[in-house]
């Protein structure tokens, strides 16, 4: 049985934003392995517009807290960030506000799951 492709359609959003900001708190341990990183508490997904904004967010996320950096991809500005809970969301809320306070980018609100 011939294996199907599968087609990854990334749409960009102008403007200055982040586009997706979620925080997954108690993650199974499959979605580490299928992401190909190494277990930790939690997950925090962001997704940014430009997409090179993703090394600053980067930078950002762990100088503010103690997070690691699961994945970074600077062409579709997606950054996965693993850590406890508390540590991942500070990293991100300083992100948003980093963002939004000194280079005018619109932030999003921080969902969690």
């Amino acid at each position: 049985m011939a294996e199907e492709k599968k087609r990854f359609i990334q749409e960009f959003v102008p403007g200055k934003q982040v586009t997706l900001s979620h925080l997954i708190a108690n993650p199974d341990s499959d979605l580490f392995d299928k992401l190909g990183i190494q277990h930790g508490g939690s997950i925090g997904i962001l997704t940014l517009t430009p997409s090179e904004t993703v090394i600053i967010a980067g930078d950002l996320a762990t100088k503010a807290a103690h997070v690691t950096i699961g994945f970074l991809d600077r062409f579709t500005g997606s950054l996965v960030l693993v850590g406890s809970v508390s540590e991942v969301e500070t990293a991100m809320h300083q992100i948003n506000t980093f963002l939004h306070e000194q280079l005018g980018y619109t932030p999003a609100r921080i969902t969690k799951s």
